[in-house]
């Protein structure tokens, strides 16, 4: 993603938070969000704790995809630690209607989240809507056969915190 180009004032990154693989032993290639909110929600904990800032100093957080039921899981996981996630959302449930479109929980994690991140949030940066956001793009590592041969499903999740212009400095 080009963020701002031909020496354009755009959106920058502030801190980057390389997440690990993460394996509760999910093996339903039906349920990617209950195989991802593990990763995403170590991911999380880790970027609070490394940078120093609590949820509230961003405007947003979202993960993708995780959907409904992987959203749920992340804000369940959080509030077991006394922590709100007020601002959090998921790419999924930003881009699908879920009472007007049959897709259940989702779809693809790497195609919502770069639908939101180009249509949505970093527009959302330029305007000024947002100062700060948390991206955090979740991906199941899996294949057909991992999956027929009832592997479990381990799941991945970076973060990405971007500012608006003019509102973070670079480390």
């Amino acid at each position: 993603v080009v963020l701002a180009a031909g020496g354009g004032k755009g959106p920058v990154v502030t801190h980057v938070t390389i997440g690990k693989v993460v394996d509760k032993g999910i093996k339903d290639a039906n349920n990617m969000g209950a195989a991802m909110a593990p990763s995403a929600y170590a991911t999380l904990s880790a970027h609070f704790k490394d940078t120093g800032r609590s949820p509230d100093f961003y405007d947003l957080i979202v993960t993708g995809d995780l959907g409904k039921l992987g959203h749920e899981i992340v804000l369940d996981f959080f509030r077991q630690d006394k922590l709100a996630l007020s601002n959090y959302n998921d790419c999924g449930l930003l881009l699908f209607d879920l009472e007007k479109q049959d897709v259940h929980c989702g779809g693809s994690g790497c195609g919502c989240s770069a639908a939101v991140l180009t249509t949505l949030l970093l527009p959302g940066l330029l305007s000024g809507k947002w100062k700060h956001i948390l991206f955090c793009p979740t991906g199941a590592l899996l294949s057909p056969t991992s999956t027929q041969q009832g592997e479990s499903i381990p799941g991945v999740c970076h973060a990405v915190a971007l500012a608006a212009p003019g509102c973070g400095e670079v480390k």
